[in-house]
């Protein structure tokens, strides 16, 4: 079995602790917190510089859904030839209709023009209608990821359908299961459904450094502490790496 790690980084120092743990490649984005959103040039450059990760970028344009208008399109078009021309190694992207299915016009117009970049499908996957008839779409657009927790909140609830989608793509492309993944779930989830593809932010919280501090003014979300920062812990992907060899050498 070949075990992929990837780990969700929005930040430079996030790649770099990736790199650190001894990730396979990195998911750039920013905006962890709210799930993700398009990482600027300068980032990707900057991620590029201090690592030897493969990156994947994320391309989402905005917060919310995953039904987007033609402006929103054009943006996502024009950033995956942006970072096709930077030297990324793929990009994820997703894109359904009002009602549930996959934009397949918007997708193949997409995955053309990522050339032979990689593409992932996101997690746009788990709010689709009908996932296995999105499965059979990818293979046809020439998809070599979808991006899944099952569905479900966590990847270890949505196991039954993880399985069922990894016996379903019979290698055609690869499962990455998402949601929930860590060190101490991968070994269980692995053995469930046969997902050999991990995806993980492994994030801690680190305190600011700042000592001045101005309460009670929030600056996006209320309730988020404005003086934590996510960032990923090298040492819960070097955890995670271990288990995934033990996986494989045993």
């Amino acid at each position: 079995m070949s075990y992929i790690l990837e780990v969700c980084a929005d930040s430079v120092r996030s790649a770099v602790a990736a790199q650190e743990g001894g990730a396979d490649r990195i998911e750039l984005c920013s905006g962890l917190v709210i799930g993700g959103l398009s990482p600027s040039p300068a980032m990707f450059r900057e991620v590029k510089r201090n690592t030897d990760l493969k990156i994947r970028v994320l391309l989402r344009p905005r917060f919310g859904d995953f039904c987007y208008d033609e402006y929103e399109f054009q943006t996502l078009k024009e950033e995956v030839e942006q970072f096709r021309e930077l030297g990324a190694d793929g990009v994820v992207i997703g894109m359904l209709k009002p009602d549930g299915t996959l934009n397949m016009e918007q997708m193949a117009e997409l995955v053309k023009t990522a050339g032979g970049m990689g593409v992932t499908l996101h997690r746009a996957f788990d709010v689709c209608r009908d996932p296995f008839e999105a499965l059979e779409q990818c293979v046809s657009l020439g998809i070599d990821t979808i991006l899944s927790s099952g569905q479900k909140c966590s990847a270890w609830e949505g196991r039954e359908l993880l399985a069922k989608l990894v016996k379903r793509a019979d290698g055609r492309l690869d499962i990455l299961a998402g949601a929930g993944i860590g060190p101490d779930v991968i070994p269980e989830l692995a053995a469930c459904t046969g997902v050999e593809a991990f995806h993980m932010s492994g994030k801690k919280v680190i305190d600011s450094r700042m000592e001045f501090r101005r309460e009670g003014v929030s600056m996006g979300i209320p309730g988020f502490n404005e003086f934590g920062i996510w960032q990923t812990d090298a040492e819960q992907v070097r955890r995670a790496v271990e288990v995934m060899v033990q996986l494989k050498n045993s």
